[in-house]
């Protein structure tokens, strides 16, 4: 069993087929089929099945070997990188944002962090939770910025900071000039919704906590189109806060947000990462580096992990 080996299966969960984790890897398909067979072969158990209509799929067994690969192929390269370099971190981190927040988030990150640590090398993916929570599963992020809402098991996490549902209002709307608003008072109001997981779930958990009921307007997949249309006078919207966030619309319209009172939906941004992953140190610094710079200045030491 060799490490070339290990590390060509830990990236079978990403492809649907043999064939095309063959050409992403720049090795032949029949020498991968080899190596598979080969460790199928040590381990004394199946690992895949390989079907040509069905394309390839892991076994449970196949799944903990791909995890445990994984792990063995990371530490490695943590090995490598840290060798003789003393305590100057080196290397790439794999980064996750989810979409709604990340024009808030990732530009403080790739501006700051690379001039803190000139040797580490940021990629960034931003998506769904369902694209991120998966890109982690199977190994192609380190670390994902995700609202810490609807969680699976088996994510350990980091608080980055603190966030709550706003109303945001035209400038003419008569709840504008109020310091809070309550949301008994928005029900009747027509309603821009932003329209993705898991925001529209703490929205209508919301408003059910208080039996009431909005009267939606439109749905859009976007915040800055939510932003637009309110800016416009075409309705209210409700969106988590975020930081460096301005009161003008895509459009550069004046939009009036206000906290919401009694407050609801109070929650987290926070780093995720697999439990069965060690965090690495360039992903651990990035996080401290997040938590610093965009809410909670928690040192490692004592920041909380579940």
């Amino acid at each position: 069993m060799s490490l070339r080996q290990l590390e060509l299966f830990a990236a079978l969960p990403n492809f649907p087929t043999l064939s095309a984790a063959a050409a992403h890897l720049h090795i032949s398909e029949s020498a991968l089929s080899q190596a598979v067979s080969s460790l199928e072969s040590a381990v004394g158990e199946q690992l895949c099945v390989r079907r040509k209509a069905r394309g390839l799929t892991l076994t449970p067994t196949g799944q903990d070997f791909a995890r445990r690969a994984r792990q063995i192929v990371a530490d490695t390269q943590e090995l490598v990188l840290n060798a003789g370099r003393a305590q100057e971190l080196r290397g790439p981190v794999r980064l996750g944002c989810y979409a709604s927040f990340a024009p808030n988030v990732v530009p403080e990150l790739l501006e700051g962090f690379p001039k803190r640590h000139p040797g580490v090398s940021i990629g960034i993916t931003i998506g769904t939770n369902e694209e991120l929570l998966s890109a982690l599963e199977a190994g192609r992020l380190d670390v994902a910025l995700v609202y810490d809402v609807s969680l699976p098991a088996g994510c350990r996490r980091r608080r980055i900071y603190a966030t709550e549902l706003e109303v945001h209002l035209p400038p003419e709307h008569p709840l504008a000039a109020a310091e809070t608003v309550d949301l008994a008072e928005l029900a009747d109001e027509p309603y821009i919704q932003y329209d993705a997981t898991p925001g529209v779930r703490n929205v209508m958990d919301a408003f059910t906590a208080r039996s009431l009921e909005p009267t939606i307007e439109a749905k859009v997949s976007q915040i800055g189109l939510v932003e637009a249309l309110v800016g416009r006078g075409l309705g209210y919207g409700l969106l988590m806060s975020r930081p460096h966030a301005l009161p003008v619309s895509i459009e550069g319209r004046p939009v009036v947000i206000r906290p919401l009172d009694p407050p609801v939906t109070v929650s987290h941004v926070v780093g995720i990462w697999p439990a069965d992953m060690k965090l690495t140190p360039r992903a651990s610094a990035l996080l401290d580096f997040a938590a610093e710079r965009l809410g909670e200045e928690i040192p490692a030491a004592s920041a909380p992990e579940r």
